[in-house]
């Protein structure tokens, strides 16, 4: 296209605008979906809850427990790094309030995608490149919580059982780096944390069965596995437009940056968009 630009500037300059106008109905869908989420939300959460199991979930509840500990403790570790990179922890979190609450109740990371993206370029002032790639690249290996903390639970629960360990040196370390591969390619879909689950417990010779007596609790863990990966993701994209100077800290400090793209007012919301392009 640059090549073609340099030869025929009036072709070039078609191409970049059917590229904009492609971009402005992407993000006309986009708002689309933000008017739609209420009431989607409430059909998932419906759904969730009329298929859970209230005996099984009390039988495992220790482990519902010990899983949204570790995902509190994964949320803690995107403040710090908001923090050390000179951003606004609350102000992070007020703004992708939203898109966590809808990653929650969908347990899709990759049906978020568009809501993070819009998320990021008009509420947190991140460059339209950036968003983009890490909200779809986190979809798929930067699952913090469906590929980085679940696997690892489950082998430390199962290896008593194949008479392992679990606090051996040798064995954590194992656990770490088969749970670091098995991330790669998981499809950001709800019970996706499953077959991550699977790459390291096969490798490491753990009865692979065993991870089936947590199906029952299965979607509540996912909801809250979900949302820290999509957390992920968007911690990710903001720090590294901090970093790259492509962060517009105006948008990122207005209190109010995101309403008109919540509220579906588009021609504030493309403005934002545009002006951060610029």
């Amino acid at each position: 296209v640059l090549s073609l630009r340099r030869d025929k500037p009036e072709l070039g300059d078609r191409i970049q605008h059917g590229t904009e106008t492609f971009q402005q109905l992407i993000l006309r869908l986009v708002r689309i979906v933000i008017r739609l989420t209420p009431y989607g939300v409430l059909a998932l959460m419906a759904r969730v809850v009329a298929n859970s199991n209230v005996n099984d979930i009390i039988n495992l509840g220790g482990f519902v427990v010990a899983s949204y500990v570790g995902l509190g403790v994964i949320l803690v570790l995107h403040t710090i790094i908001l923090a050390v990179a000179g951003l606004s922890p609350k102000r992070f979190y007020q703004k992708i309030w939203p898109v966590l609450t809808f990653a929650f109740t969908s347990r899709s990371s990759a049906a978020a995608i568009p809501l993070s993206v819009e998320t990021q370029v008009s509420r947190l002032g991140v460059s339209p490149a950036i968003a983009n790639f890490a909200a779809s690249f986190g979809a798929t290996v930067g699952q913090n919580g469906c590929a980085g903390l679940y696997p690892a639970m489950l082998a430390m629960m199962i290896a008593p059982s194949a008479g392992i360990d679990p606090a051996s040196l040798s064995f954590m370390s194992s656990v770490v780096m088969m749970a670091a591969r098995g991330v790669v390619g998981i499809a950001g879909v709800g019970g996706g944390a499953a077959f991550a689950a699977l790459v390291p417990l096969s490798a490491l010779n753990l009865p692979v069965a065993l991870a089936g007596l947590l199906i029952s609790v299965e979607p509540l863990i996912d909801m809250g596995r979900t949302a820290i990966n999509v957390s992920g993701s968007m911690t990710a994209g903001t720090v590294t437009a901090r970093v790259l100077g492509q962060l517009d800290r105006t948008v990122f400090a207005a209190a109010d940056a995101g309403n008109a793209a919540a509220a579906g007012e588009p021609g504030e919301a493309a403005g934002a968009a545009a002006s951060i392009q610029q």
